[in-house]
This record gives structure tokens, sequence and C-alpha cells, in this order.
């Protein structure tokens, strides 16, 4: 079973594909400066929930990226639901493969997917080629909560930085880390558990499945992780971008 259908099993009661919620993503999109007409271009996109809110909130329209076949049929079916597919583009590929317009678009973003690009830095230097000038970036990102993480949890997450490096890292390549929308210990927990929700579902519904041991396994792996390591030293926030011009 390849990674995006565990993840299509383990994300299938969500709509917001990590830890984050409806009011914090508006907030996201207040500090992109997004309105009427603005074009947004947001490299995995999952179900399009990010868009989705913008284009109700804020009347914006864009492109949304996703290698997963069936978050895109879900991101699809939301729109044409909510009337929005006329606003949204949504390309099923591999979001490093996807040929864009430079300049083209007044924000670009990656929420919770810069393994897209390889990691944050690499990311900040694909999105800031598809914005104008005073374009602004979005990313979802996780950091590390302190300066010592325990080395059998570090060699897992060797593209996680400290929020310092990150800034560090965002000022290189010519913006300003202009916003933090942290996650709470309650969205960490409500985004793990409705993962493990969906895995356990999954598991009841086909015991005689022939990856039925490799989700569990799977599944428990996760588990053990966030149980141990992550929650007690990751942390994950959205992060908006400014462009050193712009001010």
């Amino acid at each position: 079973m390849e990674f995006f259908d565990l993840m299509s099993i383990s994300h299938r009661y969500m709509e917001i594909l990590n830890p984050s919620t409806p009011e914090k993503i508006i907030k996201l999109g207040k500090l992109l400066q997004l309105g009427r007409g603005s074009r947004v271009i947001d490299f995995g996109c999952g179900c399009a929930e990010h868009l989705t809110l913008w284009a109700e909130e804020f009347g914006i329209g864009g492109v949304g990226i996703d290698i997963c076949e069936d978050f895109c049929d879900r991101a699809r079916k939301k729109l044409a639901l909510r009337g929005l597919s006329d606003k949204i583009e949504i390309v099923c590929s591999n979001g490093a493969d996807y040929v864009f317009e430079e300049g083209a678009f007044d924000a670009a973003t990656c929420i919770g997917a810069t393994f897209i690009f390889g990691d944050y830095q690499k990311t900040v230097q694909i999105l800031k080629r598809a914005v104008h000038q005073n374009g602004r970036l979005g990313i979802g990102e996780t950091h590390w909560l302190s300066n010592w993480i325990d080395p059998e949890y570090a060699q897992k997450q060797t593209t996680t930085n400290t929020e310092s490096a990150l800034a560090r890292l965002t000022r290189d390549e010519g913006f300003e880390l202009e916003y933090i929308i942290r996650a709470s210990s309650d969205d960490w927990d409500r985004y793990i558990s409705d993962s493990w929700y969906g895995f356990i579902r999954w598991l009841e519904e086909n015991p005689m499945h022939p990856d039925y041991e490799q989700v569990q396994k799977y599944f428990r792996s996760d588990q053990d992780d966030y149980l141990r390591f992550q929650r007690q030293y990751m942390g994950w926030a959205m992060y908006c971008l400014a462009p050193m011009n712009s001010y």
C-alpha cells in the first residue's frame, strides 16, 4: 500500500488535513491580504478546505495542486457542492512537477506539505517565484519546541527546524516572518486523533484485506511516535511571510 493510500485512510473523516481550525485559516487569509479577485496557488491542497474557505470569505480564485487522487476527487466534489468550481481549479499532480506562470499570483501557500519540495527553504524558493513583487507566502510547518530533541526522534525528522532557524531561512530568501498562527495542543490532539479514528474504522471494516497488517503497523507506529515524542518535542504553525520590499 502506497503512502498516499495510507493518508486517504487516516484522513478520510477530515476536511482540514492539518492541526488547524477554520478560524485560523481565515486569519491566515487576512494576513495574506486576500480580497475579491485575488489569485492563490496552493501546493499540497488536500481536500481544498483552505481554498474553499478563502473563496467564500474573501472571493478569491486560484488553483490547488495535490498528488493524491482521493483528495482531489473530494476537493472537486466539495467545490461543486458549494458553487465554487468556476473559482478554484484542482490539478492532480506532484506539486514539484507543476508548471506555473511566474509572478501570476497574489499569494502562494503550502500548508503542511513542504515535503513536496524537500524542505522549508526550498519551498520558499518555489513559492516566491509564483507571486508578484508584493505577494505574500503562507507555509504550514513543523518546528522543534526546544533545542534538545530525543536523538531517536530527531533522526526521523531531519528536515524539522527550530523557529529561529525558520526565521533565518526566511530572511535568506528575501522575506520576513511576519506572523505566526500556532497550533494548540488541542489542535494537535484533534488532528492526530482524527487520523487514528480513520485507521481504526478502516481496520474494523476490512479485517480480511491483504494490507490489513501493514495498515495496522503504520497506525501503531504513528500513534507511538506521537505519544512518546511528537507531542513533547514538536510544534506546528502556519507562517505568513512578507517580502522585504513591501514595507
